[in-house]
């Protein structure tokens, strides 16, 4: 008989826990970056115990033409925001002229009207040279935390760690070419899906993104943790 008990009581208990996890790392003036919503109660606990600031990062897909469905790559928003495109599928689609631009200004407008949502328009904190903990309340086929990998590194971070609570094996283990560090806590077989394994996975709503990142606005200044230099991959 397969064992499907929860690991995690809810996404704060997954977010305490990864929190726990990495602890004795030595992080040089970390930001950490939330997937809303689901991520934002996991990476709160996480910017808790590094007292970084918290901020969102929304990843949105750049649909084909007349296939929005199909995506020819993903925009990923901060204060320089990144287009990832997927090669393959642009050649095969061939958008017209002008197509990708016209979608990406869409999306930001999109990305705009969130960030205005979440945070009254509040900017995203610049990443250049900065340590980033990107957090998620977990990964199923890591198409969206791989574009927000890509995306990231485009944009110049200094050292950038993936935490998750729980994912399957082999996603887990395709993610690590695109980060420094990937921490996930748990990688069950079979995995199904990763609500599977919260006992309490309702959808996060806007009042409590709203409120957890006020809360995290409102924490004493960051403290800065060691002096290890930044790290770059090779």
């Amino acid at each position: 008989m397969i064992n499907r008990d929860p690991i995690f009581a809810d996404r704060r208990d997954a977010g305490r826990k990864l929190a726990q996890a990495l602890r004795d790392e030595v992080f040089d003036d970390p930001i950490v970056l939330a997937l809303p919503r689901g991520g934002v109660p996991v990476a709160f606990e996480v910017a808790e115990e590094f007292a970084a600031p918290l901020d969102l990062l929304f990843v949105r897909k750049i649909g084909a033409p007349h296939h929005p469905e199909l995506g020819l790559g993903a925009l990923v928003d901060g204060a320089d925001p990144q287009v990832v495109l997927t090669q393959s599928v642009m050649q095969m689609v061939s958008p017209p002229p002008g197509y990708v631009d016209q979608e990406v200004r869409r999306q930001l407008q999109e990305i705009d009207r969130r960030r205005q949502a979440y945070l009254g328009g509040r900017q995203a904190l610049p990443v250049r040279g900065r340590t980033v903990l990107l957090i998620d309340d977990g990964v199923a086929t890591g198409g969206t935390v791989r574009a927000a990998l890509r995306g990231l590194e485009s944009a110049g971070v200094g050292r950038l760690v993936l935490g998750v609570p729980v994912g399957p094996a082999d996603v887990v283990a395709s993610l690590k070419s695109e980060a420094d560090q990937v921490v996930c806590l748990a990688t069950p077989e079979p995995f199904y899906a990763v609500g599977l394994w919260y006992r309490d996975f309702d959808q996060t709503s806007d009042e409590e993104v709203v409120d957890l990142l006020a809360q995290a606005a409102g924490r004493r200044e960051p403290r800065g943790l060691g002096q290890r230099p930044a790290e770059h991959r090779p």
